[in-house]
């Protein structure tokens, strides 16, 4: 493909109701698609610079977690394995549409990366491998407290106090605290991506602190770590060493923001290792 790939925007089904994806490039000889699962509170909308560029040889998905997004919200935060739950359905319905047939690679960032292992533990036989960024084993004490103060939140209230006060966090962390080298202009629509469910946006992170980081040796698949010197870096390595096959990369020139400012990066670390199983 020398063209830049153009990326669609469709709906799928799960067992939430309907699933939103984003859909680039085509399935080409020796090229595994490939499936993104993102961060929250994000969509699949952070990845799409990612996407163009893994597009450019393979068939890429990214599907909008159920409650974020565009995709409809469960009645309730179904935990780490709920979600996948959801993404299995979503990869069962796209390949009855003829859409994304036989095995998948995945990639997951934060958040994506359980949403990754939990769906390569329940799908040995759609999952092939797994490229993660960012896995977030804090030690015991820190988890607890991280999902004691998710699960404590205030809930929004008339006032707008509660969501008032997250949205100035958000865009301090999303703007004022960006990667130089990306525009503002990207930095405000990433923000918005974020704000737009603020309302909820505890649901996924009780999942992932109340996470048993036991589980990631239960996954079999072949995995590769792409970790940047972001504060994830040590405890990341960590977790990847529980992991019966994963190899590290580390990209210490790189920290906030990566799929803006070096998604071609991203996207040739992931073929070097993919391609090459």
């Amino acid at each position: 493909m020398t063209q830049t790939p153009v990326i669609s925007r469709a709906y799928t089904t799960c067992r939430y109701g309907q699933m939103h994806y984003r859909i680039a490039g085509e399935v080409t000889g020796g090229h595994v698609p490939i499936v993104l699962l993102h961060q929250n509170p994000s969509s699949g909308y952070e990845y799409e610079a990612l996407i163009r560029e893994l597009a450019r040889d393979r068939l890429v998905v990214s599907f909008d977690t159920p409650g974020y997004g565009m995709s409809d919200a469960p009645p309730a935060p179904p935990g780490m394995a709920g979600y996948a739950a959801a993404f299995s359905d979503g990869l069962d319905a796209l390949a009855a549409a003829g859409v994304l047939d036989g095995m998948v690679d995945l990639y997951g960032f934060h958040t994506g990366t359980l949403l990754s292992c939990e769906l390569a533990i329940a799908r040995p036989d759609r999952v092939r491998a797994l490229g993660l960024t960012g896995i977030p084993m804090f030690d015991a004490e820190t988890l607890a407290k991280k999902l004691d103060e998710a699960t404590h939140f205030p809930e929004p209230d008339e006032s707008g106090d509660v969501i008032l006060g997250l949205l100035g966090r958000l865009w301090g962390y999303i703007v004022v605290d960006r990667d130089p080298r990306q525009s503002l202009d990207k930095a405000i629509w990433n923000f918005a991506d974020k704000a737009r469910v603020l309302h909820r946006f505890t649901w996924a992170y009780t999942g992932v602190w109340a996470w048993d980081f036991s589980r990631l040796g239960l996954v079999t698949q072949p995995a590769v770590l792409i970790q940047t010197a972001e504060d994830l870096l040590e405890i990341s390595k960590q977790a990847a060493g529980r992991m019966p096959s994963c190899t590290t990369v580390e990209l210490l020139d790189l920290n906030k923001d990566i799929f803006d400012i070096a998604p071609e990066r991203i996207a040739n670390e992931l073929r070097d290792f993919l391609d090459g199983l």
